[in-house]
């Protein structure tokens, strides 16, 4: 076997990695401005995408981002390297039945699901149907809104404010809160038009918009027969329908309704066929009551969570149900485990993106502490891509050490040359919501964050720097506009280090 990585970033190091442990050749892929990225160093060989050859001084030539959704060139590199299959990761062609029935015309193996479970699964709609097949409780609105008067009669049965989705996607595109009758023309065709732009799809549905609640979701894996599910994990803690912070086993969920979550998620795996790692989301009201969301047909980004908690590999697992293997067997959960997705982003400018090279990149090396990052000092965040930058994920034999330990681990990360919301995290993990437990959906938006001041000793630092030699020499540039408005550097007209 060998496989090749549709895929960058951290995602595509963490994969590549426990492609090594197994002892697995693997294939990386790379666009031009990736010719230097850290995942192709992660692999055994690599093959760019779109003409981004390196040249003899490792300057790369053409290329571009689309690269990684170019399925027709992914599989040519396939074929090209040798590779029998490919684990697309998540995001690009994660969840493309097409992707995967090319990938299978051309005699390569697709580490997920089959082209029929994902087209069943990943829409919304048809999942929705296969759901209520099952039995599993669903959201009260209409699978079928494609018409703001269609629409307009399901708000009408369940009553505002509802929740407009597109029905061929997700990551929070295409999704609208509708307060009011008055705004629902205007939130259809911004609906319709973003679904279109991101998935080529415009159909919409409407589900009753419950708050505040718990987003639950249940990790399953499937064999095409039977299916298991590896516990809950809580990502209520959301931004803009975005997971910031991820933690299992869900705190003060009730038994019977975590044993209800994970029956419902491992029938509806069964009743599809489902076959590698999937995921079903689940929405937990106020009155305890649990509501089918939605699957993702892929690895999901949070995957890390239950690894720690149960000490199963899930990349290794997907690898093996893909060459016909049996479910692995159950394990037991021990301890509490909690993800934070460090981004490249300003929380306190509207988490504005940030972009460019990155000066310093020191992760933590700490006890129950694992860190999946993408890049290292040196590298360079792209603006083409997600702002992710790593994972930090911390276990403990309790939530309450998962959590200090997770703290103390953001507390030892020093990023430099791109803004980042390490401080907003921080400020999230030791908020009184937080350490009771009493998070959900809308907990983000609905709570001020103030900016943290600057201490002033990192001040007294950054004068410092500008009068040393290495100033006068010009080896510290104008920090200019990377947008983070908080960095010691641009007190008193402040620079930067040049890297």
């Amino acid at each position: 076997m060998k496989v090749l990585v549709a895929n960058r970033g951290e995602i595509a190091c963490r994969i590549l990695k426990t492609l090594r442990e197994m002892g697995v050749p693997s294939v990386a892929v790379y666009t031009a401005v990736d010719a230097q990225a850290l995942h192709l160093e992660c692999a055994d060989e690599a093959a760019p995408l779109d003409g981004a050859a390196a040249g003899p001084a490792g300057a790369p030539s053409g290329g571009d981002a689309a690269g990684y959704l170019d399925g027709a060139a992914i599989v040519a590199a396939a074929r090209a390297h040798g590779a029998t299959a490919v684990h697309p990761g998540y995001g690009f062609l994660s969840q493309s039945a097409a992707f995967a029935e090319a990938c299978a015309q051309a005699g390569v193996t697709f580490i997920g699901p089959s082209p029929q479970a994902m087209r069943l699964l990943g829409d919304k709609r048809a999942s929705r149907r296969a759901a209520e097949e099952c039995g599993l409780p669903i959201i009260p609105g209409a699978s079928i809104a494609d018409s703001v008067e269609e629409a307009a009669a399901a708000a009408g049965k369940v009553g505002f404010p509802i929740l407009l989705k597109a029905a061929g996607g997700g990551g929070g595109k295409g999704m609208r809160k509708v307060e009011r009758r008055a705004d629902l023309d205007a939130a259809f065709a911004a609906a319709r038009r973003e679904a279109e732009a991101a998935f080529a799809d415009g159909r919409l549905l409407v589900e009753r918009f419950i708050a505040p609640a718990r987003h639950i979701e249940v990790q399953v894996l499937g064999d095409g027969r039977d299916a298991v599910a590896l516990g809950e994990r809580d990502c209520s803690l959301q931004r803009r329908y975005q997971k910031i912070i991820e933690e299992a086993p869900a705190p003060g969920l009730p038994d019977a309704t975590r044993r209800a979550l994970l029956e419902d998620a491992a029938r509806l795996a069964r009743h599809c066929g489902y076959a590698s790692a999937g995921t079903v989301e689940f929405l937990v009201g106020p009155d305890g009551a649990h509501y089918f969301l939605e699957v993702n047909t892929r690895l999901q980004v949070e995957h890390p969570v239950t690894e720690l908690l149960l000490g199963t590999d899930i990349v290794a697992a997907q690898i093996g149900l893909a060459q016909g293997g049996a479910l692995p067997p159950p394990a037991e959960p021990r301890g509490h485990a909690i993800e934070a997705r460090l981004n490249a982003e300003d929380p306190y400018l509207g988490f504005l993106p940030s972009s460019g090279k990155v000066l310093v990149a020191d992760w933590p090396v700490r006890p129950g502490v694992r860190v999946d990052a993408g890049l290292r000092t040196g590298g360079e965040v792209r603006p083409e891509y997600d702002p992710l930058i790593a994972k930090v994920i911390a276990w403990g034999s309790d939530r309450e050490q998962a959590r200090c330990r997770l703290v103390e681990a953001l507390r030892d990360t020093t990023i430099l040359g791109v803004a980042t919301n390490v401080s907003f995290l921080l400020q999230v993990l030791e908020s009184e919501a937080f350490r009771t437990g009493a998070t959900h959906t809308t907990l983000i938006e609905s709570t001020r964050w103030p900016a943290p001041e600057i201490p002033e000793e990192a001040l007294a630092a950054a004068r410092r720097a500008l009068q040393s030699p290495a100033a006068s020499r010009g080896d510290i540039v104008g920090h200019g506009g990377d947008g983070d408005r908080f960095s010691p550097w641009r007190d008193g007209g402040a620079g930067r280090l040049r890297p």
